[in-house]
Order: C-alpha cells, then sequence, then structure tokens
C-alpha cells in the first residue's frame, strides 16, 4: 500500500540502511506525488501510487496546497501531481511549463466543470447567471462559500469582489474547506437558506445534491475544465516508463464520481476504495499500462502487475 508521510521517513531510512548493508542490492525507484485535499485527486493519486508499487516501485504521497505543489515539482521535492485544472488554474502553471521546468503529461479528466454554482430551488427562483446575484443579495448573506484558503476558486472570486465585477463589491469569499463548504450547503438546503458556492465535477455532490452551474457572461472561469497530470521535466527524463504510464493514465468522469462517492461520501477507507478498484478493473489497468514495463524494466507491466495481484492472494 502507498507511504503515507507519517510512515514515509521510517521507511525511507530502513531501505537506505539495507542498501549501506549490501551494496549490490539496487534501491527501488521512487515516485513522490502531492495533491490537493480534494477527495477526486485523493482517489486518483491513490490508484496511481498503488498500481506503480505492484510494478516495483516505492511511492509516496504528500498532501499540500496546489500553490505549494508547484513549488516542490520546480524544486524537485515533488515528482507528480495529478490534480491541475484548466482553465482556471493555468495562470498558475503555464509559465513554469514555459520555463521548462514541468511538463503537461496528460488530461487525465477530460468534460470537468469548475465554477460557481447554486442548488436547485435557487436556481428555479431565477437564478442562473452571476450577473443575477448582487439582486439577491440579502438571501445568499452577500457570502460566496469556497474551500481551502489560497485556492484558486478562492482567488477567481476574490477577484470578482475586488472588481466589482457582476456587482458583488460587497459580498466576502466565506474560506473553509471541502467539507466544511458541502456541510454549510446542507445545512442551507435544509434551512431553505440561499447558497452560491464553489462546484466541480467530478465530485459526489453532483449526486447528492441538485447542483446548477452559474453562467458567467464575463469569462471569470474559462471554457470546459479538464483536469492534468503534470510532472517535474527532470523527473520525467529519469523514469521514462512512469512517464508512458502516466500518459496513458485517462479516468472516465464517472469512474472519478464513483471514487468520490465511495470515500468521502460512504468514508471507505482510501486504500481499500482504489484497491478494490483495481482489482476489479483488469480491462481499464491493461489499457493504461500498455507499453509499459515493471520498475527494473524487465517484465511487461500487465504480467508484473498479475503477479503481484496473485501474490497478494
Amino acid at each position: 500500500m502507498t507511504k503515507h508521510p507519517q510512515s514515509l521517513r521510517s521507511g525511507l531510512l530502513a531501505t537506505a540502511l539495507t542498501a549501506a548493508t549490501l551494496p549490490g542490492l539496487a534501491q527501488a525507484a521512487e515516485v513522490n506525488f502531492a495533491t490537493p485535499p480534494w477527495p477526486g485527486a485523493t482517489v486518483k493519486t491513490e490508484v496511481a501510487s498503488q498500481l506503480l508499487e505492484r510494478l516495483g516501485y516505492e511511492t509516496s504521497v504528500k498532501e499540500a496546497s496546489t500553490a505549494i505543489i508547484l513549488e516542490g515539482l520546480v524544486g524537485g521535492d515533488i515528482d507528480v501531481d495529478m490534480a491541475l485544472w484548466r482553465p482556471s488554474q493555468s495562470d498558475m502553471l503555464d509559465p513554469r511549463l514555459e520555463t521548462g521546468e514541468l511538463v503537461e503529461v496528460a488530461k487525465n479528466i477530460q468534460g470537468a466543470r469548475f465554477k460557481l454554482a447554486v442548488p436547485g430551488h435557487v436556481w428555479e427562483a431565477g437564478v442562473r447567471s452571476m450577473a443575477d446575484l448582487a439582486e439577491h443579495a440579502e438571501r445568499f448573506d452577500h457570502s460566496l462559500y469556497g474551500i481551502e484558503p489560497g485556492n484558486v476558486g478562492n482567488e477567481i472570486m476574490q477577484d470578482a469582489i475586488d472588481a466589482d465585477t457582476y456587482g458583488l463589491g460587497d459580498w466576502k469569499v466565506v474560506a473553509s474547506s471541502v467539507t466544511g463548504m458541502l456541510s454549510q450547503l446542507e445545512a442551507n438546503n435544509d434551512g431553505g437558506r440561499w447558497t452560491a458556492f464553489l462546484g466541480w465535477e467530478p465530485h459526489w455532490m453532483n449526486v447528492v445534491y441538485d447542483v446548477r452551474y452559474l453562467q458567467d457572461p464575463e469569462g471569470l472561469w474559462g471554457g470546459a475544465s479538464t483536469v492534468s497530470t503534470v510532472a517535474s521535466a527532470d523527473f520525467l527524463e529519469r523514469e521514462p516508463n512512469v512517464a508512458a504510464f502516466l500518459e496513458r493514465m485517462v479516468v472516465p468522469i464517472e469512474v472519478q464520481n464513483a471514487w468520490v462517492h465511495e470515500f468521502s461520501r460512504e468514508e471507505r477507507p482510501l486504500e481499500a476504495v482504489a484497491g478494490d478498484w483495481l482489482d476489479a478493473n483488469p480491462e481499464l489497468v491493461g489499457e493504461w499500462l500498455e507499453g509499459v514495463t515493471s520498475a527494473d524494466g524487465a517484465t511487461p507491466a500487465l504480467e508484473a502487475y498479475m503477479d503481484a495481484y496473485l501474490a497478494d492472494r
């Protein structure tokens, strides 16, 4: 299973001591992932991590904000992030792509959405666009609900407020967390109150709640969204086999919706959600592993993956 931060240091120390004691023993290649604290990104990263471990890689997963992750990718402390949203995070990512320090490996989710939303009862009352918000400011308590501080969605909303776009100059962004924001949404829905909140798909909120995405005539949120896998250029040059896998790991949006529902809504353990899905979906896993090998390069990836699967049984 994936080594998370609390166990990573001891695991690496043990590996280092073993290598020092047995000079002829080669260390397994390492892949250091990072992910923002979003359920979909968390499960997707865990799936990739477990799959690579079955191929003989050592993996770790760090949780941090996107801004910190990008700095870590440039600095070499992080190898891969699978949760860069376009176009909403393009301004953060593009300068680093232009320098050649980072590479956009693949669009791992297509048809995604990331923008301001309202619940169905508010939509039915006539709020269909961000341009409709100011007219009903009191009903919304002059508040736009976001997630963790520093998130680009919060920043887009704050920029709209600062520029008085759509007449939102006297509104505020309520920064919280994914859990906190959705708890507020549920409480407001139960009380018949109105909420404007940061919504996105894939996510279980689109299954559990009647989420309606607001029109955006000024184009603050950009066009249709995709989610990209981004990696350090140095890492990709060093690990072309992992690069080949990352290029092929494209996740159907309905699959990630299901992951998020199991992990975040049903509260199943992260490792179980990822591991059970991998075991139950050999066809898609096989597609991701075409042209890839085991970490040592000696075995086709699917064969190595199945050997590891059977050894665990």
